[in-house]
């Protein structure tokens, strides 16, 4: 017998079908440095269908969790931003993460992060100090913010590096991630890039495709890119490339299964060369195509393209 005005028996069935638990509740943590782009990173959650709470204090999320999972419909995909204001309440993220588990939760959290030569610009370019620089300089700031997020960062599910990206990359990036209608399922994107501008600090593989001949060196093909017909028959026409992709292929095959048991969400593949302009381009749209071909959620980004 149902329980009055619930509609609800105790066996937690309503209507015929199994109650929603708080597991069905999409929780999101969004947290890291300032100026890495977490207001952009809470609009496109919102182009995505999340209620967002902004600024909210770490003591209180577990309130929040629960009026999410109470209130139901919208509220039930629901993204909590933190910052360093944050932290005047309570410094225990881990704390409050853990509560949200115990609760029967599984929130999942990102960290948004970026080089501190790119924070120092984009502070300088709007003029504006550190919250925690005090009378000392911007990267004084900045160190003091990372000692204190150090384990926040430890603990993400999702780190996104946004030195490289703009506003509208990192906004495809996050819609990709949360924006589908499986978002639990784990989604791998294939990201090239350019050695001799570092190693993408995200990366969970990192391929090596050095070994091709580059197509710089041929004069009709420098002043094109890896997505190019052009480039990418040259590229994968070398000899080992065909194998390179296929060996790769079958390696992010062979772990996903074992990675979604574990609980990881996202994959990030790596796949680079000496600028980011041909070779690494044309491997990760291939490596993508051949993974979204055996059934996986796949895309291709191209961190560096462009730059030269």
């Amino acid at each position: 017998m149902s329980e009055a005005g619930t509609g609800e028996d105790r066996h937690g069935i309503v209507g015929g079908q199994p109650a929603p638990t708080e597991a069905d509740t999409t929780l999101v943590v969004v947290t890291g440095l300032s100026g890495g782009g977490r207001s952009t990173v809470a609009r496109a959650l919102e182009n995505v269908g999340f209620y967002v709470v902004d600024n909210l204090p770490q003591a209180l999320m577990l309130d929040m969790a629960e009026l999410a999972y109470k209130a139901g419909g919208a509220a039930r995909r629901t993204a909590m931003v933190l910052d360093v204001r944050s932290r005047a309440f309570s410094t225990d993220l881990a704390g409050a993460i853990r509560e949200l588990k115990e609760r029967g939760f599984s929130p999942r959290v990102v960290f948004v992060d970026a080089d501190d030569e790119v924070l120092i610009r984009r502070f300088e370019s709007v003029r504006r100090s550190h919250p925690l620089q005090g009378d000392g300089r911007l990267a004084d700031g900045i160190a003091v913010e990372r000692g204190l997020l150090e384990e926040a960062r430890d603990q993400a599910d999702v780190i996104i590096d946004t030195s490289h990206l703009n506003v509208n990359q990192l906004r495809r990036r996050v819609e990709e991630l949360f924006g589908g209608e499986d978002a639990r399922r784990l989604r791998v994107t294939v990201l090239s890039f350019g050695f001799k501008y570092g190693l993408p600090p995200d990366a969970d593989f990192v391929l090596d495709a050095r070994f091709l001949p580059n197509p710089y060196w041929v004069p009709e093909l420098r002043e094109h890119t890896g997505r190019e017909e052009a480039v990418s028959s040259y590229v994968l026409g070398q000899e080992g490339a065909e194998a390179f992709v296929t060996s790769y292929a079958d390696l992010v095959g062979a772990t996903t299964s074992g990675f979604e048991r574990e609980g990881k969400r996202y994959l990030t593949v790596a796949v680079g060369c000496t600028g980011g302009k041909h070779r690494s381009v044309a491997i990760a749209e291939e490596l993508a195509g051949r993974l979204r071909q055996s059934g996986l959620a796949a895309n291709a980004q191209h961190r560096d393209l462009g730059r030269e």
